[in-house]
């Protein structure tokens, strides 16, 4: 057994954990208080779980995408020490998550936006906190295209800030 990529690996399932904890709890604080000011009873309003639980899926989606980009980061650290260190480490995967959790607010907010101006005249918004749950189902829906459609490109974008040692050309 390979006691390095073992212990890589239980640091990656670990860090991947908390992060996923933490966007998803965050995640949630701002929509409770976006939609209801912390005063919804999600017990009988399914509405709202629907709503929570396609931001969830999204969020969960993205994530995904940079996830692998910490992955590379670790794994290069492990293969050439002088190459990072743990606060540079620290640093790029802070970095990741904060452009990850900024993407994911914008196609979460695009999204909406998009879905309010096919629907005009019909407030979103009221809606689901009115417990229309053709309607969260309806936004969870768009939602979660726009976001498979466009999360390739978070991974693309994360990549190209791996910081890879340099390699020279010898075909140049």
């Amino acid at each position: 057994m390979n006691s390095t990529l073992f212990t890589l690996a239980v640091i990656q399932i670990l860090v991947s954990l908390c992060i996923a904890i933490a966007v998803l709890y965050i995640s949630f604080k701002m929509l409770r208080r976006v939609f209801f000011n912390n005063n919804v009873d999600e017990k009988n309003h399914i509405s709202f779980t629907v709503f929570t639980a396609g931001i969830f899926v999204s969020i969960g989606m993205i994530l995904s995408e940079i996830i692998p980009s910490i992955a590379t980061l670790m794994r290069l650290s492990v293969q050439d020490e002088t190459v990072f260190s743990t606060g540079k480490i620290i640093m790029y995967c802070g970095i990741y998550l904060i452009i990850g959790f900024i993407y994911a607010v914008l196609i979460n907010l695009a999204s909406f936006i998009l879905f309010t101006g096919l629907t005009k005249g019909l407030n979103e918004f009221k809606e689901i906190k009115n417990n229309n749950i053709a309607i969260a189902i309806l936004v969870v829906a768009a939602i979660i295209s726009i976001t498979l459609i466009t999360k390739g490109s978070i991974a693309t974008l994360i990549e190209s800030l791996i910081p890879y040692p340099g390699v020279t050309n010898y075909l140049g």
